[in-house]
Order: C-alpha cells, then structure tokens, then sequence
C-alpha cells in the first residue's frame, strides 16, 4: 500500500506512421499514445516507487517471529525487487495497463509486527499465500465486487488511513524519534520523544531532516519525491558516519559497499509452510490473520487500479474498465507471489500514477518499469546500505498522502459511518494491530446501524464478519485461548 501525488496527464502526440508489432500487441496508437511516452512512463513510475526495495526489507528485517529468527536483509532485498519484476511484468503483458505492483506498505506491517510473533517467517507468508488464492478465487468466482460493495464506502477509506497513521507511527518508532517509556517508569504514557524524552544524536537529525525534505518535494510536485529524499539522506548519513562519532545508526551503518554490485541471493523463495500457523494460533485465530491480509490488499488494490486506470482514461463511460478481470486476477497471484518470495504481499502502486503523467496507457510501461526492478536484483549492496533513518520519513509521507486522499470521502455527517470509520482508523495506530482497527469499526458500525433503527441497511455478510471479529474478542473470556 502507497501513495503518491498524480502528475498532470500531457496531450496525446500524433501516433507514428505505421504500428510495429509492439505497438500493436499493446495496443499503444489505439490508446493515443507512443513508445517514446510508454517508456517514459515506465521509467518515471520505477523511480516513484523503487524506495520500497529499501523501505520493505527495512520493516521486514527488524521483526521477529515467535522463535526469534529475523529476515536477512540482502535476501529480503533480493525477494522484494524479484516479486516486484515479475508481477509488473505480468500485469503489463496480461492486463496490458500502466499500474506497477510491489510490496505493499501497511500488509508488510500486519506480516512483521501480527503474524510473524505468533508463528514462524514461513507460516507468516504462507498465510499470505492463502490471502492471494483467496482473492484470485473470489475474481475467478465474480465474487471480488460483491465482497467490495459489502463493506461501506467510508468503512473501506478508513481502514486506509488508518493503516497510514499506522506506517507513520512504525516510521516513527523505527527511527528513535519516539521510543516506548519503559514499564519501571511506572506511568501510563506509552511514548516519549527520542529516547529520554529528547531528540538527541545524529541519526535523529537525519530522520527529521529526511521528513522536512520529503515534504518539501511532494509540495513542489518533484516525480519521484520519495527516493530523491531517501538517496540524498543516505549520503548526507554517509558524510555525518564519516565525519563524527555516531554510536549508534540501529540496523543499518552507512558505508559504501565495496562492490556495489553482487548476485542476488534467493535463499527466501520458496520458504514457506501454507498451513503451520494454524497449528500455532488456532483456526479461527489464523482465519482472522488471513482475512485482515486480505482486506488490506484487497480494498487498497482495488481503490488503486481504478484511480490509476481513470487517471489514465482507460475507463467507460460509467467508469467500468474493460478486462478489469484479468487485472484484479493478476493483482490476487502478486499477493500469492509476494507470500512465495517471503517480500510478503505484493500489491498495485498508486506511484504509477507518475508514469501515467508522463502519458502511459498501455503494459508496455510496466515492462520498462518491471525491467528497471530486475536490473535492481543485483544492486542489493546498495539497497542494504540505507540506514532506517533514511529510509523511515517515507512512512510518515505515505502516511500523510494516505490520509489526505482518504479523509475527504467519509460522509462525517452520517454518525453510523463517521464513528466505525473513528473507530477503525485510531484503532490500528493505537492498538499497534491493522486487525483490531477493522475488527471493532466492522462491530461498531453494526451496533450503530441497529440502534439507529437501520439494521436492514447492513449486508448480510458484514454481520457475519463482525459476528466472527465479536467471538474472536470474547474468546479469553470463554476459556477459548
């Protein structure tokens, strides 16, 4: 899951002379576009969203799961560019659209920070891979679009922002701006600021630095806001690691490699167990885990394909987008792939709406940009030395674009809505759980809608889903855990 700000879509150019057969198999003149436009789309969405090479591996890695193993970052580098190549490539050359895939940012948080502590790395993706057949089987079944209608609309917004308050907070957190007061403090505050109460140290400087220079960019509308902030931190923490004594920079020092370029190292594809983590939690524990992975691919990949696709005009007149089949089907294997590779969920990119305003309509971006992620399989030294305070201001951009996108399509007037979607989006950051976000805004929306004397209005399924999320939460009570 990310966020980006749309460019403004340029004047279609005059197709050339004669269609070649690349033009014509992704059907670029029939668009109004061209190939010089197709390629610098694909180039402009690749550097809008190549941070996540950085950033997932960053959330992945500094996790543990319940037998205190963690993710090596140079394989998590690897399985997040490999998942992120193949999956664009084959929604550009199945769906034939501009929208480029990766892992998405807020399912990686419900993988590292809900999953992982109950079960092993392997059990946790391979809960993922469920998610994935779940959602290629609910397109496979014309399902996809009912389950989307059953939940409403400002239901699905705020289960975004609050997954994007969520992310801001592990930002937050991750870069030793806020840090948690230990219990022998004996006060009911969780946070503090910095480690005692204070910003101290260089790499809290750069962190801040890096916030006020994202910002700055995403104000000024500069393509490719995000990775310029994370290359130009990185350097100035290169310079600061040099020239002073930093105790400190957490999991990541940065020093330039001394061979930048290296073979990929795959020794996390494949690594995974389907079932192992419903013997861990129990099956109505791990039903839950798989449908809290599924919501969150499922309703941001949606929102996305659909904003992206209108922003490219590749929409009808009543706003449906012909084959969206064969992109919500590829969209449900890229969850299944990024579970394979262990990058955990792979998902479509509002970013690529930056190649969209370079004037792609067509796959034929994707597999410019899905290249790009290829040729990123053998800079994984590169990508391993970005520390955390680099990389991090991106969360709270995202974050900040998340809800400023999303905010704005709540009905607040109508409480039944605005106190479930309340509800749901303070719950993820404050809980530290995505899953108790959706799990009390689903039951509390239902409570509402039946005091307000409009139960009839509920769909029969979000009553079935907030009975489950209600038995789940009264399970200690019952003897049940």
């Amino acid at each position: 899951m990310s966020s980006s700000a749309p460019a403004k879509v340029p004047a279609p150019e005059q197709p050339g002379a004669g269609p070649t057969t690349l033009d014509r198999f992704f059907r670029v003149s029939e668009r109004g576009s061209t190939l010089s436009r197709e390629v610098r789309g694909g180039l402009a969405t690749f550097f809008a969203m190549a941070y996540i090479i950085v950033l997932n591996p960053i959330i992945l890695g500094s996790a543990k799961d319940m037998y205190g193993h963690q993710l090596d970052n140079g394989q998590l580098v690897t399985a997040t560019a490999l998942t992120a190549a193949l999956t664009t490539l084959l929604m550009g050359v199945i769906g034939n659209v501009p929208i480029a895939l990766a892992a998405g940012l807020g399912v990686n948080s419900v993988v590292a920070l809900q999953l992982a502590p109950r079960m092993s790395w392997p059990d946790a993706m391979g809960m993922v891979v469920l998610a994935g057949f779940v959602v290629m089987l609910l397109v496979a079944t014309g399902l996809r679009e009912r389950v989307m209608n059953a939940v409403p609309y400002g239901l699905r917004k705020a289960i975004s922002i609050g997954i994007g308050l969520f992310i801001m907070l592990i930002g937050l957190v991750d870069a030793g701006f806020v840090s948690r007061i230990p219990d022998v403090a004996r006060t009911t505050v969780p946070l503090q600021l910095g480690g005692d109460g204070h910003l101290n140290g260089w790499p809290v400087l750069v962190f801040v630095l890096g916030v006020l220079l994202t910002m700055a960019l995403i104000v000024r509308k500069v393509s490719g806001a995000i990775l310029i902030s994370i290359v130009a931190m990185t350097v100035v923490a290169m310079v600061i690691d040099a020239v002073a004594e930093v105790p400190s920079w957490g999991l990541t020092t940065p020093e330039w490699p001394g061979n930048p370029v290296a073979s990929p190292d795959f020794g996390l594809v494949g690594q995974v167990s389907l079932f192992g983590g419903f013997e861990k939690v129990g099956v109505l524990t791990g039903v839950l885990f798989v449908f809290t992975v599924l919501l969150s691919c499922f309703f941001d990949a949606m929102g996305t394909i659909m904003g992206v696709s209108d922003e490219a005009k590749l929409t009808d007149g009543e706003g449906q987008m012909p084959g969206i089949n064969k992109v919500l089907f590829v969209d449900g294997l890229a969850v299944a792939a990024g579970g394979a590779s262990s990058s955990s969920a792979t998902t479509a990119f509002v970013e690529s709406t930056a190649g969209v305003g370079e004037g792609a309509r067509t796959g034929l971006a994707n597999v410019v940009t899905g290249s790009l992620f290829a040729v990123a399989l053998f800079l994984t030294p590169v990508a391993t030395m970005v520390p955390s305070q680099a990389a991090t201001p991106a969360l709270v951009a995202v974050g900040f674009l998340i809800l400023a996108g999303s905010v704005k399509e709540i009905d607040w007037a109508d409480y039944t809505i605005a106190i479930p979607a309340f509800v749901t989006m303070l719950m993820m950051p404050f809980t530290y759980s995505i899953t108790n976000g959706i799990g009390m805004g689903f039951i509390t929306f239902v409570v509402l809608r039946l005091a307000a004397g409009r139960g009839r209005e509920v769909p029969s399924a979000m009553y079935a889903v907030a009975a489950v999320f209600a038995f789940y939460y009264l399970m200690p009570a019952l003897g049940l855990t």
